[in-house]
């Protein structure tokens, strides 16, 4: 069969990977500001695969959402909590352009996002009024499958 190569990129490479990444972040956004909200509600969705944030305001009507493809990860690479915070980041640039400072937090999933994307909206100025967990439990499930017989 051969030998195995594993590739490693060099620093140069991953140096490169990162900014090209965080120059995405960095660029502007166009948003239309319809009036000033000074409330908002942050929903944020992690799965195994990727992490969805979307802005709210009060009545749940959208304000903007980005996630982790969005921004440019790809594959695996959008399920880390370092995909997660960099959206963070990218969702607090929308919230700041809009007026917003205080958020309400729901959570929801079971991704390694959570906690990463959770503690870039705080350490990014948002104040945060409330934190939810919102992720579904099943209280019985559904039926199990007959028994089989042999």
């Amino acid at each position: 069969m051969g030998k195995k190569r594993i590739v490693t990129k060099t620093e140069k490479e991953l140096l490169e990977e990162r900014e090209k990444i965080e120059a995405k972040v960095r660029k502007e956004v166009k948003v239309e500001v319809p009036r000033k909200i000074k409330e908002g509600r942050v929903y944020i969705f992690s799965s195994y695969n990727n992490t969805i944030i979307t802005l709210t305001d009060l009545e749940g009507n959208v304000l903007d959402w980005t996630s982790a493809g969005n921004i440019g990860f790809k594959g695996t690479k959008k399920a880390t909590p370092f995909a997660a915070s960099k959206v963070a980041e990218f969702l607090v640039q929308t919230a700041k352009k809009l007026g917003i400072e205080k958020v309400a937090v729901l959570i929801k999933g079971i991704g390694s996002g959570r906690e990463s994307a959770l503690r870039s909206l705080a350490a990014r100025g948002l104040e945060i009024t409330s934190i939810k967990d919102v992720t579904p439990i099943p209280h019985n499930g559904c039926r199990p499958p007959k028994v089989r017989r042999v």
